[in-house]
């Protein structure tokens, strides 16, 4: 085994991209150095880097997981600067898409990079061959192209392009640090226009327009048609192009007409007149206010494509085909699409067509094989299913017949035939157990065997490929409809919970002790992980208040008292178990889904990981340990000191419901601890748990001992309920926030007693609990509450 760690970074250019391709390395405490021109005489000399790095700050989504991290950026530019490139282990080039820009900086710091680095250049498309041109062969042996795409935090897609020149090893390596420590998804690409990803993207896009103007559909229309109905990004088409900004998708068009002029879909590639004229406006999308679509006032205009006027937007695909979008069963979908006789189902049915005949011709050039095409497009574009997998689980045989039948009667973008390999794999489909088609070798590819792999339990699926569900794997100890106890035969009890967004009901508390008894009694350890986590599910967002509802309105406040009571006692067992619980967070971890992180031995979070006690948007008050876990965090923070400079962030926490935007926040704001464990994919966070679980039992684990809580007494509670006060009397707070707000700082000041005063765990528990049932009678929150379950968003009262 051989380690290649990246401990320092340089990125050249500090535009969009490179300054957040900078700000991601520093969220994975890589060290990095930012550079770019010099600033012009009489400005600061690394003023362009400085104001990059401010800008971070400033960018929505949040580039930097904590805004404080944009400090650790180094700033340099190319003039005094370029003998700190000697120690970097990685060198990514990020400046603008020209080839003579970039050539004239590699022969400025060429000469700079370390023996041992690897030089990617950061495209979204320009020929790698050609941006190697002029390097020696020890250089060319180490360069190859990387292409993150924006923003680079939160997309999980990166390409890897190679030339013929680039060391196997570097990819290696190079793929394992962008999977492990940065947390992404590799593609390996083919060094041809645009890649994968934008190649097909675009090409979609394009198609898209082309279609709709054949079909007469609207640009609301057509969003409405390819957004969330078809498992894709909600923007759709024409609201993606405007994100992207319509100067961006124009330039990577261009290269496709500069370098695909022999495609046979190069018609295609000509730029659509209503893009060419609205770039022509300077209308480039949301960063100018105005593209395909337009804000005026409070409404959202839409461009009418007849008269380049924007007018009345909103509307939605036809009902009918509403109704065959929603079918379950892809056969019967694409034979009703095909068959439709309405304008919409002919447009969705040729964009289909059109994306297929698209790839199957072009597969043998772009990729290594039909799954990096469906990877690249789930995880550069959005999309739930991709390309290959969509036209699998349609029926690939009668789905080829049918793409063969429209291409020979002219109703295909061009009259390419399918390639042979198509009708040879029609049994089959591209992917199988045994791997994914190649076009280009024709053989079925087995998934990469990188090392780096093996901290995958559950690599990313391919419909098809017949890979395991993380919901069935292992060995079932408990199932019922709330949660799912198991494991892999490696010492450690997973629990599964299996409710929406993994909320907590009485069900998931029986399923917690049971499986707390079970861990004691066999297994080194309990992970508390959810089989979506990798998809974007929740951790848990909070308690399940729609099952708890039948009993309230029965019994009153009153018969929720058990059920609070059975709560705060099961995350208290958790605490003090005998053996290690580790919660594996990702996602949302609210109100008590935050509380049973709280209390686990340890936590393992995923970086998007977004942790907060949010109960007064309902009107209540955390009452699962959540404002105990505060006063006890508090007052072992303060060591003597005055507990309320350290109380005061946990208060605001919970009365403002503030939810932490990355778990690097998380920790800023206490809800992680400095010895929890952040990971970057989210596809290791169960490995990650389950070796912290086995490492902390075979070190000698042993439950913490149960400790008094000093707290700051009435002394501590008058101090914040005279600047809540202020709020209310200033118009910042209603007086029902005020009512909660003093009641939190009553529970987390430990009550009506003196200062320095040692309460028990208990104590502060029953007081949660009683101001949680003092709340549930108060109709204020009963209209926050009755609000949040009818619209999902929470009442101001």
């Amino acid at each position: 085994m051989t380690n290649f760690t990246v401990k320092k970074v340089a990125v050249l250019g500090a535009g969009v991209m490179g300054a957040q391709i900078a700000a991601h390395c520093v969220n994975a405490k890589v060290q990095v150095v930012l550079f770019d021109l010099p600033g012009k005489e009489g400005t600061p000399k690394n003023g362009i880097v400085l104001r990059a790095i401010e800008n971070l700050k400033k960018l929505s989504p949040a580039p930097l997981g904590d805004k404080e991290d944009a400090a650790l950026i180094q700033v340099a530019n190319y003039e005094d600067n370029l003998d700190q490139l000697a120690d970097c282990d990685l060198i990514i080039e990020a400046i603008a898409e020209r080839l003579d820009w970039k050539h004239d900086l590699y022969e400025k710091v060429a000469p700079h990079i370390g023996a041992n680095a690897i030089f990617a250049s950061n495209t979204s498309g320009l020929p790698i061959h050609q941006l190697a041109e002029g390097f020696d062969a020890d250089l060319k042996a180490r360069f190859c192209g990387v292409h993150f795409f924006n923003p680079p935090r939160y997309m999980h897609l990166v390409e890897l392009i190679p030339t013929e020149s680039t060391r196997p090893e570097i990819l290696d390596q190079l793929e394992t640090f962008l999977t492990s420590a940065l947390g992404k998804g590799v593609v390996r690409a083919k060094d041809t226009p645009n890649f994968i990803a934008n190649r097909v993207g675009i090409f979609g896009m394009l198609a898209t327009i082309h279609q709709a103007e054949k079909f007469g559909l609207s640009v609301d229309v057509v969003d409405d048609l390819t957004g969330a109905k078809l498992g894709r990004a909600k923007s759709g088409t024409f609201r993606t192009a405007d994100v992207v900004g319509l100067d961006t998708m124009g330039h990577v068009i261009k290269t496709m007409q500069d370098n695909l002029k022999d495609d046979p879909f190069a018609a295609v590639y000509k730029t659509p007149e209503v893009l060419a004229k609205l770039i022509e406006k300077g209308a480039l999308g949301q960063k100018t206010g105005g593209g395909f679509y337009k804000k005026v006032g409070k409404d959202i205009q839409r461009l009418d494509f007849a008269t380049g006027e924007y007018v009345a937007g909103g509307a939605k695909a036809a009902d009918i085909i509403g109704r065959i979008l929603k079918e379950k069963d892809p056969v019967k979908k694409f034979k009703a699409l095909r068959e439709s006789t309405n304008p919409q189902g002919q447009f969705l049915w040729a964009i289909f067509r059109d994306a297929f005949h698209y790839i199957a011709y072009h597969l043998e050039s772009i990729a290594d094989n039909a799954r990096d095409v469906d990877f690249a497009m789930r995880w550069g574009f959005g999309w739930k299913v991709g390309p290959f997998e969509t036209w699998q689980a349609a029926g690939w045989k009668q789905i080829a017949e049918w793409v063969k039948q429209d291409i020979e009667e002219g109703k295909a973008l061009t009259n390419a035939p399918l390639p042979s390999w198509v009708f040879e794999v029609a049994d089959k489909g591209v992917h199988t157990p045994e791997g994914s088609y190649s076009a280009a070798s024709k053989t079925y590819v087995p998934r990469s065997d990188l090392a780096v792999y093996k901290r995958q339990e559950f690599r990313a699926p391919v419909l098809g490929s017949g890979e395991t569900d993380p919901s069935k794997a292992g060995t079932t100890v408990f199932e019922d409809n709330d949660v799912r106890l198991w494991h892999s035969g490696d010492d450690v009890l997973v629990i599964s919970l299996k409710t929406k967004m993994h909320v907590i009901g009485q069900g998931v508390i029986d399923g917690l002790k049971r499986g707390l008894a079970e861990a004691e009694k066999n297994f080194k350890g309990l992970v508390i992980w959810g089989t979506d986590a990798a998809e974007g599910g929740a951790f848990s967002a909070g308690a399940d208040l729609q099952s708890a509802l039948p009993a309230f309105m029965a019994g009153g406040a009153k018969a929720l008292d058990p059920l609070i009571r059975d709560l705060q006692n099961t995350f208290m067992a958790m605490k003090y178990s005998n053996v290690p619980v580790v919660a594996a967070v990702a996602g949302l971890a609210l109100g008590g889904g935050c509380e049973m992180a709280l209390h686990a031995s340890r936590r393992v979070a995923s970086i998007e990981s977004y942790i907060g006690l949010v109960e007064v948007g309902v009107g209540l008050i955390p009452a699962g340990g959540g404002l105990k876990e505060a006063a006890a965090r508090a007052a072992k923070e303060a060591k003597g000191n005055d507990i309320l400079q350290f109380l005061k962030t946990g208060f605001m926490n919970a009365a403002t419901a503030n939810v932490s935007k990355s778990a690097l926040e998380a920790k800023a704001m206490g809800y992680l601890k400095e010895d929890d464990i952040i990971v970057f994919n989210p596809h290791e966070l169960l490995h990650v748990a389950k070796v912290t679980a086995r490492s902390m039992f075979d070190q000698g684990y042993r439950a913490p001992l149960q400790r008094p809580i000093t707290v700051t007494g009435r002394y501590g509670w008058a101090t914040i309920r005279g600047q809540l006060v202020n709020m209310r009397d200033g118009g910042f707070i209603s007086a029902h926030d005020y009512k909660l707000g003093d009641m939190i700082a009553e529970i987390v000041s430990g009550g009506d007693i003196d200062q320095g005063s040692v309460v028990s765990e208990q104590w502060l528990l029953d007081m949660e609990r009683k101001a949680f049932l003092e709340l549930l009678n108060n109709p204020k929150t009963q209209e926050r509450i009755m609000g949040m379950l009818q619209t999902g968003k929470p009442v101001r009262n």
